[in-house]
Protein backbone atom coordinates (compact mmCIF):
# COMPACT_ATOMS: atom_id res chain seq x y z
CA UNK A 1 0.00 0.00 0.00
CA UNK A 2 1.48 3.33 -1.05
CA UNK A 3 1.71 5.98 1.64
CA UNK A 4 2.51 9.65 2.05
CA UNK A 5 3.05 10.97 5.57
CA UNK A 6 3.23 14.69 6.28
CA UNK A 7 4.80 16.37 9.29
CA UNK A 8 6.02 19.77 10.43
CA UNK A 9 2.79 21.66 10.81
CA UNK A 10 2.05 23.82 13.82
CA UNK A 11 1.09 27.24 15.07
CA UNK A 12 3.16 30.34 14.37
CA UNK A 13 2.72 34.07 14.40
CA UNK A 14 2.49 36.07 11.20
CA UNK A 15 5.93 36.56 9.68
CA UNK A 16 7.20 33.29 11.05
CA UNK A 17 8.38 30.16 9.26
CA UNK A 18 7.57 26.47 9.13
CA UNK A 19 9.02 23.59 7.16
CA UNK A 20 6.72 20.76 6.15
CA UNK A 21 7.99 17.31 5.25
CA UNK A 22 6.37 14.58 3.20
CA UNK A 23 7.85 11.11 3.49
CA UNK A 24 6.91 8.66 0.78
CA UNK A 25 7.13 4.91 0.58
CA UNK A 26 9.55 3.83 -2.12
CA UNK A 27 6.74 2.64 -4.34
CA UNK A 28 4.99 5.98 -4.10
CA UNK A 29 8.18 7.78 -4.77
CA UNK A 30 8.60 6.20 -8.22
CA UNK A 31 6.43 9.05 -9.41
CA UNK A 32 6.76 11.98 -11.76
CA UNK A 33 5.49 14.79 -9.57
CA UNK A 34 5.06 15.61 -5.90
CA UNK A 35 2.96 18.50 -4.70
CA UNK A 36 1.53 20.35 -1.74
CA UNK A 37 -2.09 21.39 -1.52
CA UNK A 38 -3.98 23.19 1.22
CA UNK A 39 -7.59 23.37 2.26
CA UNK A 40 -9.39 25.47 4.81
CA UNK A 41 -12.87 24.38 5.98
CA UNK A 42 -15.50 25.76 3.65
CA UNK A 43 -12.99 26.51 0.91
CA UNK A 44 -11.82 24.62 -2.14
CA UNK A 45 -8.51 22.77 -2.06
CA UNK A 46 -5.74 24.90 -3.52
CA UNK A 47 -2.52 23.82 -5.18
CA UNK A 48 0.41 25.48 -3.43
CA UNK A 49 3.58 24.05 -4.95
CA UNK A 50 4.77 21.10 -6.99
CA UNK A 51 8.08 19.64 -8.11
CA UNK A 52 9.03 17.36 -10.98
CA UNK A 53 10.91 14.53 -9.29
CA UNK A 54 13.21 13.81 -12.24
CA UNK A 55 14.09 17.29 -13.48
CA UNK A 56 13.45 19.46 -10.45
CA UNK A 57 11.11 21.85 -12.24
CA UNK A 58 8.99 23.69 -9.68
CA UNK A 59 5.53 25.24 -9.79
CA UNK A 60 4.04 27.73 -7.33
CA UNK A 61 0.72 29.38 -6.72
CA UNK A 62 0.91 33.15 -7.16
CA UNK A 63 -0.12 33.60 -3.53
CA UNK A 64 3.05 31.90 -2.25
CA UNK A 65 5.69 32.84 -4.83
CA UNK A 66 8.75 34.32 -3.17
CA UNK A 67 7.71 33.01 0.26
CA UNK A 68 7.46 29.21 -0.13
CA UNK A 69 10.06 26.84 -1.53
CA UNK A 70 9.46 23.22 -2.49
CA UNK A 71 12.40 20.85 -2.61
CA UNK A 72 13.06 17.12 -2.81
CA UNK A 73 15.54 14.66 -1.42
CA UNK A 74 15.37 11.68 -3.72
CA UNK A 75 17.72 9.65 -1.53
CA UNK A 76 15.40 10.09 1.47
CA UNK A 77 12.15 9.81 -0.52
CA UNK A 78 11.10 13.10 1.00
CA UNK A 79 9.66 16.36 -0.27
CA UNK A 80 9.79 19.56 1.75
CA UNK A 81 7.88 22.81 1.77
CA UNK A 82 9.75 25.70 3.38
CA UNK A 83 7.25 28.41 4.28
CA UNK A 84 8.54 31.85 5.19
CA UNK A 85 6.82 35.17 5.89
CA UNK A 86 3.67 33.30 6.83
CA UNK A 87 0.37 35.13 6.78
CA UNK A 88 -2.91 34.33 8.57
CA UNK A 89 -4.42 33.45 5.18
CA UNK A 90 -1.88 30.64 4.86
CA UNK A 91 -3.66 28.80 7.68
CA UNK A 92 -5.03 25.50 6.38
CA UNK A 93 -4.60 21.75 6.37
CA UNK A 94 -1.66 21.02 4.09
CA UNK A 95 -1.67 17.78 2.11
CA UNK A 96 1.12 16.13 0.20
CA UNK A 97 0.27 14.43 -3.10
CA UNK A 98 1.96 12.28 -5.73
CA UNK A 99 1.30 11.92 -9.43
CA UNK A 100 2.69 9.72 -12.21
CA UNK A 101 2.11 11.41 -15.54
CA UNK A 102 1.95 15.21 -15.45
CA UNK A 103 3.27 17.89 -13.11
CA UNK A 104 1.76 21.14 -12.01
CA UNK A 105 -0.85 22.46 -9.60
CA UNK A 106 -3.92 20.76 -11.06
CA UNK A 107 -5.45 18.30 -8.63
CA UNK A 108 -6.19 15.88 -11.47
CA UNK A 109 -2.45 15.33 -11.90
CA UNK A 110 -2.29 13.57 -8.51
CA UNK A 111 -3.62 10.18 -7.51
CA UNK A 112 -2.09 9.58 -4.06
CA UNK A 113 -2.74 11.85 -1.08
CA UNK A 114 -1.53 12.13 2.49
CA UNK A 115 -3.70 12.76 5.54
CA UNK A 116 -2.41 16.29 6.02
CA UNK A 117 -0.74 18.47 8.62
CA UNK A 118 -2.35 21.56 10.11
CA UNK A 119 -0.76 25.00 9.78
CA UNK A 120 -2.16 27.86 11.83
CA UNK A 121 -0.84 31.41 11.50
CA UNK A 122 -2.00 33.99 14.01
CA UNK A 123 -1.95 37.74 13.47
Amino acid sequence: QVQLVESGGGSVQAGGSLKLSCSASKHTYSTYCMGWFRQDPGKEREGVAAVNILYGTTYYADSVKGRFTISRDNAENTVYLQMNSLKPEDSAMYHCAAGRVHCGLAQDFFNTWGQGTQVTVSS
